[in-house]
């Protein structure tokens, strides 16, 4: 990934090169319309606002599903009671979890992809990550830890396994490096008080991951 020519400067110059091609990939990301008539046509009536967040050196990856009304408001991921769920399952501070250059938060959609007529969440454009989501994961090579957020997520990276509950039980057999949790949401407390063995053996394994990656 970086150049070493004369027309460069070497190494310093090959990087340089790099760097702005994963500046420009995330520029032409936040100018994406491609899902402008389908937001316009939902319950919502709204205009895409592609949330970007990561950053080469990144060493965590939060592979979510898609961001919410409040973050496409605030225009930063997470940014609600889920996060705050989130940053404790994961054993993160506020500070360190918005930190671009050590966790990056890539979802299976940008965008808010809007309500339907009865007021529920639509589901990401799966067209987002044909698109996207490949030349997001080139500007970040250097994950060491995958955290998998909700369905979505869990069937495009462990399309293995039928049911949240499976892939999120299943994380000893999982891949060096990776886990799958369900989503943070309030609408899943019943799920946490159905399966307590979420918080007693899988959480620890995770928030000890987190910190030997962040702290090496």
């Amino acid at each position: 990934m970086y150049l070493k020519n004369n027309e460069t400067g070497g190494w310093q110059g090959g990087q340089a090169v790099y760097l702005k091609g994963m500046a420009d990939m995330r520029d032409d990301l936040r100018a994406c319309r491609i899902c402008a008539e389908r937001f316009a046509a939902t319950a919502t009536g709204h205009a895409p606002n592609p949330v970007v967040w990561f950053a080469p050196g990144a060493r965590i990856l939060i592979a979510s599903q898609a961001p919410g009304l409040r973050v496409h408001e605030a225009n930063t991921p997470f940014w609600d009671a889920s996060g705050r769920r989130l940053r404790d399952w994961l054993g993160l501070e506020e500070a360190r979890f918005y930190d671009r250059s050590k966790v990056a938060i890539i979802p299976m959609a940008f965008c808010f992809p809007g309500y339907d007529a009865k007021g529920s969440d639509l589901p990401p454009p799966p067209v987002c990550a044909r698109t996207w989501r490949e030349r997001a994961l080139e500007v970040v090579p250097d994950i060491r830890l995958t955290v998998l957020i909700g369905g979505h997520a869990m069937r495009y990276h462990l399309p293995q396994f039928k049911t949240v509950t499976q892939a999120v039980a299943g994380w000893r057999d999982h891949p060096p490096g990776l886990f799958a949790l369900p989503h943070p949401s309030w609408r899943n407390t019943g799920w946490l008080k159905k399966n307590p063995w979420f918080e007693v053996e899988v959480l620890p394994r995770l928030r000890a991951a987190v910190a030997e990656v962040l702290n090496d």
